[in-house]
């Protein structure tokens, strides 16, 4: 399947682009009756086209709720899967197929199985970062910003898996007390924060507050101040009296944090090594040029078996339904 994006990908670029390519955008997505979902830690051109940015559970509602016949969707590979599993009908485009994410690839679905089949009796909780095919093995369905709403919804006698991502399941279990068995995946981006780098920040702004996604390490989240998801640190610095804030999360959600608070110094906690490692190399294979042809040429679209979209969707919709 990546192979022949690639393919894809090439051929389609050796057309000419045109000189404007928002405007050239907004007459494809007319054309198409298209919405534009585009993930907060996309480009800043991206997120500026965008006809809705959001975290996964923003955007996983946006997706259930458009009238639309095509949704173009700027993300990584599990959420434009989310989009179809919640949009059989409508066409759903990722400007790169290749963009995939490493907390979804850690938990292989036939590993995932074996894990499941030996635990017979625990409910299967998974964060939407993960694939259809993990969410179709899921009884529920959370993300970051009701993932602790999620677990605190189900009786406390039953034993529960939470999967993929092993330092969100920790946080949950931190803050409902309760014991999971947890998956051991996760993500790339929020394990490369430094907590000497962090704490060596802290030290030369004293008056900036440290707040950070729960996908962190705990060696990270107990420096911040306030722990939330991508929609909730933005929430939160807008409504802070602090001028300044170093933030522990993939630095896309700055360019949205600049704008709503002008006002207002972020600053990227940095990574361990001295790379750009902080950046998401799956969210940032997505180009404004690639969106441009993806709708141009109706491709690359995401397709799935309608098996495995039903099995994915009764969990998604459990979600949807206790997220109200």
């Amino acid at each position: 399947m990546f192979t022949t994006a690639l393919a894809q990908r090439e051929n389609t670029q050796l057309g000419e682009l045109p000189l404007d390519l928002f405007a050239a955008i907004q007459s494809l997505k007319k054309e198409l009756n298209a919405v534009i979902l585009a993930h907060y830690y996309q480009e800043p051109d991206i997120q500026d086209i965008a006809d809705f940015i959001g975290d996964s559970l923003q955007l996983a509602k946006a997706a259930e709720k458009t009238n639309a016949d095509a949704i173009v969707f700027a993300g990584v590979h599990f959420m434009a899967e989310t989009a179809k599993i919640l949009n059989p009908d409508k066409l759903v485009l990722l400007p790169d197929l290749d963009a995939g994410c490493s907390l979804a690839d850690s938990c292989p679905a036939d590993e995932f199985a074996a894990f499941k089949a030996a635990h017979p009796n625990h409910l299967v909780v998974s964060y939407i970062n993960c694939s259809a095919d993990i969410k179709a093995m899921s009884d529920i369905i959370c993300t970051s910003s009701n993932a602790v709403k999620i677990v605190q919804q189900i009786p406390k006698e039953q034993p529960i898996i939470f999967a993929p991502d092993r330092n969100l399941g920790r946080y949950v279990m931190e803050q409902t007390g309760r014991d999971l068995l947890l998956w051991q995946g996760s993500c790339i981006v929020h394990e490369t924060f430094s907590e000497k780098k962090i704490v060596q920040l802290k030290i030369a702004h004293p008056e900036a507050e440290a707040i950070a996604h729960p996908e962190c390490e705990s060696s990270v989240l107990r420096h911040a101040s306030f722990i939330g998801s991508t929609a909730a640190l933005l929430k939160y610095c807008q409504s802070s009296p602090t001028k300044e804030f170093i933030v522990a999360t993939e630095p896309g959600i700055i360019h949205q944090m600049q704008k709503l608070a002008p006002d207002k110094h972020f600053i990227p906690a940095p990574p361990m090594n001295n790379c750009a490692c902080n950046e998401c190399p799956f969210m940032r294979l997505n180009t404004l040029e690639k969106l441009y042809w993806a709708m141009k040429n109706r491709t690359p679209e995401i397709t799935m078996s309608e098996d495995i979209r039903l099995a994915a969707l009764r969990p998604m919709q459990r979600m949807l339904d206790m997220s109200v």
